[in-house]
């Protein structure tokens, strides 16, 4: 992502902001609209100075009137323009103005010939940010030609067929090379498919005035470095371990020793004083053997886990911890305790069949199919609804939410973030209890619950792109360690 800024809007703030700038600061319409053209164009000529043949695919609304301005700009520039325009043309507003100019300059309009395999780009004019439908018939066709050919694929403020509030593509979509998004960035670009359709982002904002976006408060904040420099500054000299808390990792049934030894070393990479496990007592010497800096205690019960909890800062109860009567058992033990608390895992899955009172600083970290068995619904559902699915929960259990996928939300009463990095990577088994246990080791170390989770969502982010720089296929869970503890110490 490239000039990415720090916060996004949603379909209906972003329309705002247009409106405001022509009723509040009196620039037309159309004069928006020449300066997105004008910013594409010079997009165009920085990103693709050879590119000669160009295909622009405009559609019946304001984002082709973008395309119309940019395709007479570059024809005057004496780039070879095809303009293919998918059904009707503009019939109204500045998006008719921008045609009628371009048919002035003597621009044409060329028929869908089935591919765009002759072209050095293409760009994807079709339908902006007020698509909410799946695509069909001959505009499906044109997609799916767009994704088909091998030159780059350019999409003007939002892919066609993303939905730029959601993330979720309900059918065809335009798999971008890049995107250049005008006046701001939109929610559904950085989460769901958001991030895989767009490709390489960048923003223009149309030299808009600062003070417009002072009027309109975006809806979330983008997860980035200054967090971290913020949270984490270096440590005093005369620090010892307990400075930085305690947590205590509760789970690991039979035969899934591993996922809280993950999230215990976790906690610790990330700055824990201290970590103890609770576990089942087979998984003592293996987890001992591995890492002799957790301390790990081998439980049958709810009344062996009293006195772990006392002396805990922090727990993370769910790695590895299993349905059965113990699981239930143990996460009784936690819930009732108000200590505070990262819920993860099985935890989560306990929460969704048998409801209990939360401690008061908790936060649970499901992935779509846990958040789908908390909402009563498809994790499908999840999906398409990423923000709504992590306001209904936070707003449900009183907590803070740690939404996994790609586009990881964050949501608390303070408000949303989303981490702008997505790393297939990522994608496999104990992943998830790192991020736990780093969580967890920053709660520890006294950082407010949200933060924490904010912190933690970045690093581990950063991390698991940093594990998989040398190939994204292979990565394992432990492999983000050494990373994060190169990242919790930001200079």
């Amino acid at each position: 992502m490239q000039g990415m800024p720090t916060v996004a809007y949603t379909v209906a703030q972003a329309r705002e902001l247009d409106r405001l700038a022509s009723a509040s600061f009196g620039i037309p319409e159309y004069t928006l609209m020449q300066r997105a053209g004008q910013a594409a164009a010079t997009f165009i000529h920085r990103h693709f100075p050879l590119a000669q043949r160009i295909a622009i695919v405009c559609g019946p609304g304001n984002n082709a009137g973008d395309g119309y301005v940019l395709a007479r700009l570059l024809q005057a520039a004496r780039r070879d323009v095809v303009v293919v325009a998918e059904g009707n043309t503009p019939q109204e507003g500045p998006a008719l103005a921008a045609f009628g100019d371009w048919r002035s300059a003597g621009g044409a309009l060329a028929p869908f010939a089935g591919h765009f395999d002759e072209f050095d780009l293409v760009v994807d004019a079709l339908f902006g940010i007020g698509l909410t439908r799946a695509l069909e018939g001959q505009a499906a066709a044109i997609v799916a030609a767009i994704n088909a050919q091998v030159a780059p694929i350019l999409a003007l403020d939002v892919p066609t067929g993303l939905n730029a509030d959601s993330g979720d593509a309900c059918g065809p979509a335009v798999r971008a090379t890049l995107t250049l998004s005008f006046i701001g960035l939109k929610r559904g670009m950085i989460t769901g498919a958001g991030q895989e359709l767009c490709g390489e982002i960048h923003v223009d904002t149309l030299d808009l005035p600062d003070v417009l976006f002072a009027c309109v408060p975006p809806a979330l904040q983008l997860l980035d470095d200054a967090l971290l420099r913020k949270y984490l500054p270096p440590r005093e000299r005369h620090a010892y371990k307990g400075h930085f808390g305690h947590v205590l990792v509760v789970g690991g049934d039979e035969g899934m020793g591993g996922a809280v030894r993950l999230a215990a070393e976790g906690a610790l990479r990330s700055g824990a004083g201290l970590v103890s496990v609770a576990t089942r007592p087979v998984h003592v010497a293996p987890i001992l053997a591995s890492r002799p800096e957790i301390m790990v205690r081998g439980i049958s019960g709810p009344a062996e886990l009293d006195a772990l909890l006392d002396r805990a800062t922090v727990v993370i109860v769910g790695p590895g911890l299993g349905r059965g009567t113990w699981s239930q058992l143990l996460l009784a033990a936690v819930t009732e305790r108000n200590l505070p608390t990262i819920m993860d895992a099985d935890a989560l899955n306990g929460l969704a069949e048998s409801a209990c009172v939360l401690p008061e600083h908790v936060v649970l970290t499901p992935h779509p199919g846990e958040a789908a068995r908390l909402l009563e619904c498809s994790s499908a559902d999840v999906q398409r609804q990423r923000f709504e699915s992590a306001d209904k929960l936070a707003e449900f259990f009183s907590s803070t939410v740690v939404l996994k996928g790609a586009g990881t939300i964050v949501r608390d009463k303070l408000g949303t973030s989303v981490c702008p990095i997505a790393t297939p990577a990522l994608a496999t088994g104990g992943s998830g209890d790192v991020l736990a246990g780093v969580i967890g080791g920053l709660m520890a170390q006294g950082l407010p619950t949200g933060a924490a989770a904010r912190c933690a969502v970045h690093l581990h982010a950063l991390a698991g792109a940093a594990a998989g720089a040398d190939g994204e296929r292979g990565t394992v869970a432990g492999d983000l360690m050494l990373h994060i503890k190169r990242l919790v110490n930001p200079r």
